[in-house]
């Protein structure tokens, strides 16, 4: 039986990595992870509670550790592009609350909080233990699963990708302009990569793949075909084999 591999898919906001993520999980049968749907969930809790903890570290730790954020396969009934795990807040379903721009940018804030990311971390480590996972984000290959079997970073340019944003938006009748969303991707950029607390960088062994003349599906079979490649050389390093 071939080795399930466990594969962290990391890059800045727009590159595609969720969806790319939700696909390369798709064609190689292994259940997907979005991490960021976690540090949104525990945003939205704060802005259903005022907003008040968004200026506060330590409450938005406490915040964190009482929230009970379950992740769950999309049904088939939801075609939404944009949405990658049903996300259940204290057992209520936030699948659909937690996709706005305002808890978005209140997500990246949250994200900052080294409590909040050493809470959330063990979560995701707990649901990633035993491989057949992909999960995407900020600082996986580096902090989540610092061994997974293969690690990608993608990349592409702020234009492409702010173009990408601006496209999710409209799909979700959110009429901004382009020229604020390339804004609000620069921005992102910066805090994510300047952040104290598990920075957005490439991890040393991961493979580079820059997708900005590539869609999603593209990116992603040339994924596959990675993680096929590494499956089969750790099935030789092992001794399984399929």
């Amino acid at each position: 039986m071939t080795k399930k591999l466990t594969i962290a898919i990391d890059g800045p906001a727009g590159s595609g990595k969720s969806s790319v993520a939700r696909l390369v999980a798709q064609k190689l049968g292994y259940v997907y992870l979005d991490s960021g749907a976690m540090y949104r969930a525990v945003a939205l809790n704060a802005l259903q509670n005022g907003g008040f903890a968004l200026s506060s570290e330590s409450e938005l730790e406490a915040l964190a550790r009482d929230s009970r954020i379950e992740l769950r396969p999309v049904p088939l009934s939801l075609q939404d592009p944009c949405i990658h795990n049903r996300v259940l807040l204290d057992g209520v379903d936030v699948t659909q609350s937690i996709r706005t721009n305002e808890v978005a940018q209140a997500a990246s804030r949250v994200a900052t909080v080294a409590g909040v990311r050493k809470i959330l971390v063990a979560e995701q480590q707990r649901a990633g233990a035993g491989g057949g996972v992909v999960m995407e984000g900020r600082d996986i290959g580096t902090v989540v699963f610092p061994n997974a079997d293969l690690k990608i970073f993608l990349e592409a340019t702020p234009e492409a990708r702010a173009e990408r944003r601006w496209k999710e938006h409209l799909e979700k009748g959110e009429h901004l302009k382009l020229e604020q969303v390339l804004d609000e991707v620069h921005t992102r950029d910066k805090r994510d990569t300047e952040r104290r607390v598990s920075p957005l960088v490439r991890a040393a062994d991961a493979v580079l793949v820059d997708n900005t003349a590539m869609d999603e599906e593209e990116t992603a079979r040339l994924i596959v075909l990675l993680a096929r490649d590494r499956e089969a050389k750790l099935g030789k390093d092992t001794g399984v084999v399929a």
